[in-house]
C-alpha cells in the first residue's frame, strides 16, 4: 500500500512558533543593544554580538563534528558562506540604522528583503492577499511625510541594505539548515564573526574587554544572535522560504512594541493600525499554509 504524507496541524505549528520566538527574542536583544552604541559605538557592538554569539553557538553545537565521516559537500558550504557572509552584513548595516531611525520604523525598511521573497514565492491568490496587507501595514508603518518628520535617509539606506542581505539570508539560509540542521547556524554565526569582529575592533578598541560591557554584550549576544538564529534555522528546514518571509511580516510590529516598552519610542494611532494589519497578514499567512506533498513511500 502506498501513502502520502500529510502535514499535521502541530508539524506547521511548531515552526510558527520557532519563528515568533525567534523574532521577539531577536528585538528585545536589539533594544538592550541601542543601550551600547555610546560605549563602544555600532560596529563595536555588533561585533560583540555575533563574536560571542558565535562562541557560544559553537561551544553548545560543536560545528566542527559536520566536517568528520565524509564532511559538507560543496554545494552546502558554498550556502553556508553565502549564508554566513549575508548575516554579518545585515547586521552591521541594521545597526548602523538604528544609529538615527526608530526601531520599528528600521525593521520595517529592512523588511523589503523578506517582502521580496514572498512575492517571488506567490502563486495561489490567497498568498498575494497576504502579502499586499503586510505591504499595506508597511506602509502605514513608514508614513507618507516619514521624512519630514525627521526620519534620517541615511539611516533608511542603511536599513534597505540590510534588507537586501536579509533576503539572501533567508535563502541561503534555508539550503544550510536542510542540510546541516542547528549546526549550520553555527558555521554561518562564526564566519559572520570572522568578517565583522575586526571592523568592530578597530573602531572601538580594549573598551570592548571592559567588564561593564561584556555582560550586556553577552546578554545581546545572546538574544540576538545565539538564540534567534537557531530558532529560525530549524524553523526554515521545516518551512517554505516565501511562507517563513511572509510570517516574518510580523517582525516590525514586534520591534515596534519593543521599542515602545523598552526604548520609550512611542507609536501613533495610524502606526498601531499597522501593527493590526501585519499581525492579520501573519496569522493568514499561517492559517493557510500548504505544504508540498510528499512522494509516496513503498510498503
Amino acid at each position: 500500500m502506498s501513502q502520502s504524507a500529510r502535514a499535521t496541524p502541530s508539524s506547521v505549528l511548531v515552526p510558527v512558533l520557532l519563528v515568533l520566538a525567534a523574532m521577539v527574542s531577536l528585538q528585545t536583544g536589539a533594544s538592550l543593544a541601542k543601550g551600547l552604541f555610546p560605549v563602544v559605538g555600532t560596529p563595536g557592538t555588533v561585533a560583540l554580538r555575533l563574536g560571542l554569539g558565535a562562541t557560544i553557538l559553537c561551544v553548545v553545537l560543536r560545528p566542527w563534528r559536520l566536517f568528520a565521516n565524509g564532511g559538507v559537500p560543496r554545494a552546502t558550504l558554498r550556502a553556508v558562506a553565502v549564508y554566513g557572509a549575508s548575516l554579518g552584513v545585515m547586521n552591521l548595516t541594521f545597526y548602523l540604522s538604528l544609529r538615527t531611525v526608530p526601531l520599528g520604523i528600521s525593521v520595517a525598511l529592512e523588511f523589503v528583503g523578506p517582502l521580496a521573497v514572498a512575492l517571488a514565492g506567490a502563486r495561489r491568490m490567497l498568498d498575494v492577499l497576504w502579502v499586499v496587507l503586510a505591504v499595506a501595514g508597511l506602509l502605514l508603518l513608514l508614513p507618507l511625510d516619514g521624512l519630514e518628520s525627521g526620519v534620517d535617509p541615511v539611516g533608511a539606506g542603511y536599513a534597505l541594505t540590510a534588507g537586501l542581505f536579509w533576503a539572501v539570508y533567508i535563502l541561503f539560509g534555508k539550503k544550510a539548515g536542510t542540510d546541516l540542521g542547528t549546526r549550520g547556524s553555527a558555521l554561518g554565526v562564526a564566519l559572520a564573526a570572522v568578517l565583522v569582529v575586526p571592523v568592530g575592533v578597530i573602531d572601538a578598541g580594549s573598551a570592548l574587554l571592559s567588564p561593564a560591557v561584556l555582560l550586556p554584550g553577552l546578554a545581546v549576544a545572546v538574544l540576538s544572535t545565539a538564540l534567534p538564529y537557531t530558532l529560525e534555522i530549524s524553523a526554515l528546514s521545516r518551512l517554505p522560504s516565501a511562507t517563513f518571509s511572509t510570517l516574518m511580516s510580523a517582525e516590525p510590529a514586534i520591534a515596534a512594541l519593543c521599542g515602545l516598552v523598552l526604548l520609550g519610542e512611542n507609536l501613533s494611532l495610524l502606526q498601531w493600525l499597522a501593527i493590526a494589519a501585519v499581525i492579520a497578514a501573519s496569522t493568514g499567512a499561517t492559517a493557510t499554509i500548504r505544504p508540498e506533498p510528499a512522494a509516496p513511500t513503498p510498503d
